[in-house]
């Protein structure tokens, strides 16, 4: 059997007579250019971001300082003086109209831009008789101040024939010439700690509120123990006090008032009464 001849070629089969074209110079040098690019732009958009930066902060400080220093922002400035001010105040009925004043006297002459708003409201708030402020800057150089007073609910005896008037807060005010329909309020003492005197007035508020218009005629409400109080009243040319407890004010009041003739006619000269029994009223000697 005649046998077929060996090739002796070198190559193997499947292999090409002409080996592949390597990677030229030329497309390495474009994937370096395009890995370059996005680095230039970061540095460019670093720079204008800067550029940017420096711009505002220069321009806000400019601003700045035209606000400080034109004299069209000052309080009390080229259109307002002492006789016209620019600094209004409303609300003010008892508080002290000049010791309101005098917190802004530092600002006069300055830049609203330089008020400090914080520091105005919370020294307004220690004056006598304010209990809320808003302070409102109108440009370019006006000032509303609106004060929302305390509002006093009794008089409180402070000692040495001294009283003065005390706010659903427990917050005891001087007097004014403004003289007030309302009772005297004993059983609350300055010394008192502020939380003490607004749990008691309190109870008092409750009292007055449930007995309504009858409450007018009180001279005096004692509130020594919050939960027995105490009513002071003229009635039928004496005085009496009425010891009326803690709850049930309008019933047992009411059962005072229905039968005060016939305590009269029972107790004749009887000045202190107990209503705190629901069936019946009796004569404290």
């Amino acid at each position: 059997m005649a046998r077929r001849p060996v090739d002796e070629s070198p190559m193997l089969p499947g292999m090409d007579d002409e080996p592949k074209t390597p990677r030229t110079r030329a497309s390495r040098s474009a994937a370096a250019q395009d890995r370059e690019i996005p680095t230039a732009r970061i540095v460019i958009l670093t720079i204008i971001a800067a550029v940017v930066l420096v711009a505002s902060v220069y321009t806000y400080q400019k601003f700045e300082q035209f606000l400080i220093r034109d004299t069209r922002f000052a309080l009390n400035g080229p259109e307002g003086s002492w006789d016209t001010p620019t600094l209004e105040i409303s609300g003010v009925k008892h508080a002290s109209q000049r010791q309101i004043e005098a917190i802004f006297a530092d600002d006069s002459g300055r830049s609203l831009y330089l008020l400090p708003l914080n520091e105005r409201r919370t020294s307004l708030r220690a004056v006598s008789w304010v209990r809320d402020v808003s302070v409102e800057r109108i440009w370019p150089n006006r000032v509303i101040v609106r004060v929302a007073e305390r509002v006093p609910v009794a008089y409180i005896p402070l000692g040495s024939s001294r009283s003065g008037l005390i706010d659903e807060d427990g917050v005891i005010l001087p007097l004014t010439e403004t003289r007030f329909k309302l009772p005297m309020l004993t059983g609350v003492h300055s010394n008192d700690p502020i939380d003490e005197r607004r749990k008691r007035v309190r109870r008092m508020l409750r009292l007055v509120h449930d007995l309504g218009d009858s409450s007018q005629n009180f001279t005096e409400i004692d509130v020594s123990d919050p939960d027995n109080l105490k009513i002071i009243e003229p009635w039928d040319g004496r005085v009496l006090k009425l010891v009326i407890g803690d709850h049930n004010f309008t019933q047992r009041y009411a059962n005072f008032v229905n039968n005060y003739s016939e305590i009269k006619r029972r107790v004749q000269g009887a000045t202190t009464l107990d209503l705190r029994l629901e069936d019946r009223i009796t004569a404290v000697e």
